[in-house]
């Protein structure tokens, strides 16, 4: 998937979100789930959240995630792909989507909801850096906002503290292993093997890039690596669907193929999908 969010070297940023109850439960091999998001009160504005986000209008539900999601990819015109980029040529950059007037803005908007206040990735666009200075085409790897669209749709489906929203997968990928290797309960999403959990519509799925393509879920955490994520939006008996934003310059939809158990690799740890190295899943711990 074409430049995927790159591993910046900019540090991970501060939570902020609504406050919530200390409620917590114990899951599935130990894992105690962060505070209820059921009930929270409200926050001083802190000039990044919209109020429906702040004062939790509603839960953090799966229903919530998926609607998000797709209501993008209809925005961006329902883009499916499902080639492999290694077969595909170089890109004209007067036709990137990102580029365009009203897809640059939106690209905007995932970096301002996406990104605590804090992160100087949040005033970039589809073609503008924090300053307003127009990029190349030629340079827009180092402003990939795939992570930023992932942690737009967790932000707007209520998420608030149980995400750990940045500018790079890698960040919320470690999170998720660290969750599962030390029960810290303090983020709704744990780390799963390809070849021992399947995903269900909700959770999200990764893989190295460049550098990080040979990168395995043993080898997790890893530190700031260049990576994706696409957000399960429906199943089938042999396949799953994702939506992920920066794929192909845009939010689209791609198709992976998955086992009979629906997992995403064999028992010999082969993952079914020869386009892209899936080497976890990120299981998303819902309230509803």
């Amino acid at each position: 998937m074409r430049k995927a969010a790159l591993g910046l070297t900019l540090a991970a940023v501060a939570l902020t979100a609504c406050a919530h109850k200390q409620t917590t439960t114990t899951l599935k091999g130990g894992w105690v789930s962060p505070p209820s998001l059921a009930t929270c009160t409200a926050q001083s504005d802190d000039g990044q959240e919209p109020p429906f986000i702040r004062n939790c209008f509603g839960n953090f539900d799966r229903a919530s995630a998926v609607a998000i999601a797709f209501a993008e990819w209809r925005a961006w015109g329902q883009v499916v792909y499902d080639a492999d980029p290694k077969d595909e040529g170089p890109v004209d950059p007067d036709t990137k989507a990102e580029r365009q007037p009203g897809f640059w803005q939106r690209v905007g908007l995932y970096w301002w909801l996406g990104m605590n206040e804090s992160n100087p990735t949040a005033g970039w666009t589809g073609e503008h850096d924090a300053s307003g200075v127009m990029f190349s085409p030629d340079v827009d790897g180092s402003f990939a906002w795939s992570a930023a669209f992932i942690s737009f749709v967790m932000r707007m489906a209520g998420a608030g503290p149980a995400f750990p929203y940045s500018e790079s997968h890698s960040v919320y990928i470690n999170a998720a292993v660290a969750e599962t290797q030390s029960h810290l309960g303090q983020y709704a999403i744990q780390a799963e093997a390809p070849d021992a959990y399947a995903p269900v519509v909700g959770d999200l799925i990764c893989f190295g890039r460049e550098g990080a393509a040979d990168l395995t879920y043993a080898q997790l955490p890893a530190g700031r690596y260049t990576s994706h994520c696409g957000l399960v939006v429906a199943k089938a008996p042999d396949q799953i669907s994702i939506i992920g934003g920066n794929v192909e310059d845009a939010v689209a939809l791609t198709h992976v193929p998955v086992t009979d158990q629906g997992l995403l690799a064999g028992p010999d740890g082969t993952v079914l999908d020869t386009r892209y190295p899936w080497m976890v899943v990120i299981r998303v711990a819902y309230n509803q």
